[in-house]
């Protein structure tokens, strides 16, 4: 059924419109970016909300306007200190392209995040969704929001039998987003239809009972809930593992800056490579001497940790090292700079899950290493 043939059912769609931005008024979620609806809250809140649970969200959206107020702060910060703030949220690239935004924001808006959708897509790190949600969450521009929540819950509703990553049916449920959008109102509509994806309308187990939309759900009708939307079959996860060495000298560790190009790049990492098939774990001297020209003692393992990504599944071994000899100035062959540090100073750099992860368990569980 088109959605012009479900009009003439009566009632519907403002009906449905209604019902929903009145269950969204009676029962959101308290989130700080909904206080006031400041642009550049909201901006920072859907950039940190892509591959991240709305409670760790929260937890960083918290820390980051403690520390960066507006765009002026954060266009003033070094790019290590935005990379800082970001750690542990992932996909680095999103820090980057917020810092470059914020820049020309400064530069060509006074400071203030625009509502308009055309100025905001010609940002860096700024996609039509995001665009989009800036646009009618903050200015309550009449722009639709299609993320993946509306994508889930229009699927169910009109019982879309078509994969929805396919042009057929991203073309159909934009016409209904756009259709169904009420003049005036996107703001509160468009936060009803994600709240109700995250919440009501999820992946699996939906509550159809708690619905509002339940009446409305030709899915529901058809018992057809669990089977909508129709997605591809999930790819499969490649892993990656990797060597690295933390290599003492003097009380000192060194420390290798990833290129800028990399999947993680400007943040940290201890020295290695990856560990290819056929080699052995105890190669890590030689992955050290690969990328740094240093030669070094293996002394013992320290932690193999693991880290899970959409795509991917990355294990780290690492390894308590010493450096032979006095020459502390490495040939860097993979990194764009370096750092010998005490291990007090570890905070103060940016660093990715892996070796965040060893750096907790040794503060944890032996602290004496980096006393030596």
């Amino acid at each position: 059924m088109t959605l012009s043939e479900l009009k003439k059912t009566g009632g519907f769609p403002d009906s449905l419109q209604d019902s929903l931005i009145n269950w969204f008024k009676k029962d959101h979620r308290d989130l700080p970016w909904r206080h006031t609806y400041n642009p550049y809250h909201i901006w920072i809140s859907e950039i940190m909300l892509q591959q991240t649970q709305m409670a760790r969200g929260v937890t960083y959206f918290e820390r980051w306007v403690d520390r960066f107020p507006d765009t002026i702060a954060v266009a003033d910060a070094g790019q290590q200190e935005i990379l800082k703030y970001w750690e542990g949220l992932g996909y680095y690239s999103r820090a980057r392209n917020l810092h470059m935004a914020a820049k020309i924001i400064v530069e060509d808006f006074a400071g203030e995040v625009p509502c308009d959708y055309d100025q905001l897509i010609q940002l860096p790190g700024i996609g039509p969704y995001t665009a989009a949600a800036i646009a009618s969450v903050a200015g309550n521009r009449d722009v639709a929001v299609i993320d993946a929540n509306v994508t889930r819950v229009y699927a169910r509703l009109f019982d879309i039998d078509v994969p929805v990553k396919e042009k057929k049916a991203k073309d159909q449920i934009a016409r209904i987003a756009n259709e169904l959008l009420p003049v005036g109102q996107s703001r509160l509509y468009n936060q009803a239809l994600m709240e109700l994806g995250g919440l009501v309308c999820t992946p699996k187990t939906p509550k159809c009972s708690l619905c509002v939309l339940s009446g409305f759900c030709l899915a529901l009708d058809r018992d057809t809930v669990n089977k909508r939307p129709i997605t591809e079959k999930s790819k499969k996860i490649t892993t990656v593992q990797r060597l690295s060495g933390i290599i003492f000298h003097k009380k000192r560790i060194l420390l290798l800056q990833r290129r800028e190009n990399d999947i993680w790049g400007g943040l940290w990492e201890f020295p290695g490579g990856e560990l290819k098939e056929g080699e052995r774990e105890d190669a890590v001297a030689d992955k050290i001497l690969e990328c740094t020209g240093f030669a070094v003692d293996v002394i013992d393992p320290i932690k193999t940790v693991t880290h899970h990504y959409t795509r991917y599944k990355s294990i780290l071994h690492c390894y308590h090292c010493r450096l032979q000899g006095d020459d502390i100035e490495p040939i860097l062959k993979a990194a764009d700079d370096y750092r010998w540090i005490f291990p007090e100073e570890l905070e103060q750099f940016g660093f990715s899950a892996g070796p965040r992860k060893v750096i907790e368990y040794i503060q944890k569980h032996r602290p004496a290493l980096f006393s030596l």
